[in-house]
């Protein structure tokens, strides 16, 4: 699943008239690059939300015939339903399969998808989550044995511990998870919520694990700027 429902408010003016989705980095929109770095994994089946600027994102896909990709559309023109729920409401499409890859449209990466997949398949957590060692205002929060025990915000203060830990890791979140099916039947919020507060809620009694990609090139394409930064990276 691409999560691509967002406002994009910090992508501004483009946001005004356009979804961030379809924000551009040579030559290449934001969602092709991610159905691209999906297909060299051998995804190929992909359900993707919309909100803002809906029927551009629709038509771009139908123009491109998915980019070679069977993409499912997940309606949220309604009402925006962030990250958690997002994927609630998609759950039907995840119906038979053990596992499954989730992402945001504006994170950018090199990152080996294939051992990430590989080590979450191995260690069989509810959810492994991609991060890595870099300066951002909010860490997830890791015990010895890699196992989500809470969140930090360092602007704020802000801490939430839900796994007792005499040892604790903060490492920066990139967008990126690989989720057992099973995570699914255990999302217990309504309406609009983050991945966040499932996560948090889940990992008290679940074992929700990190994959460190620390060197691999990543780039949130949430502002101006970093699409010019991205245009350097990323080809």
């Amino acid at each position: 699943m691409v999560f691509a429902a967002g406002l994009g408010s910090r992508l501004k003016p483009f946001t005004d008239q356009h979804p961030k989705a379809l924000a551009v980095v040579n030559g290449k929109t934001l969602l092709q690059r991610n159905i691209e770095y999906l297909q060299q994994y051998g995804i190929e089946n992909v359900i993707v939300n919309v909100h803002h600027f809906a029927e551009q994102i629709v038509d771009t896909i139908e123009k491109n015939k998915g980019w070679g990709t069977a993409i499912t559309i997940s309606d949220e023109t309604d009402a925006v339903l962030e990250t958690g729920g997002g994927l609630k409401k998609a759950a039907w499409y995840f119906e038979g399969v053990n596992d499954f890859v989730v992402m945001n449209v504006d994170i950018l990466t090199d990152m080996d998808l294939s051992a990430m997949m590989r080590q979450h398949q191995h260690n069989k957590p509810l959810s492994t989550l991609a991060v890595s060692e870099r300066n951002t205002s909010r860490y997830f929060l890791f015990d010895e044995k890699n196992n989500l025990c809470g969140w930090r915000n360092i602007k704020t203060g802000e801490e939430k511990i839900v796994r007792a830990t005499d040892t604790v890791l903060q490492k920066a979140f990139s967008g990126i998870h690989v989720i057992n099916t099973q995570l699914l039947q255990l999302i217990k919020q309504q309406g609009k919520f983050s991945m966040v507060d499932v996560y948090l809620s889940l990992a008290g009694e679940n074992i929700i694990s990190s994959y460190d990609h620390t060197g691999a090139k990543l780039v949130d394409v949430g502002k101006p700027e970093s699409i010019l930064t991205a245009e350097t990276i990323f080809l």
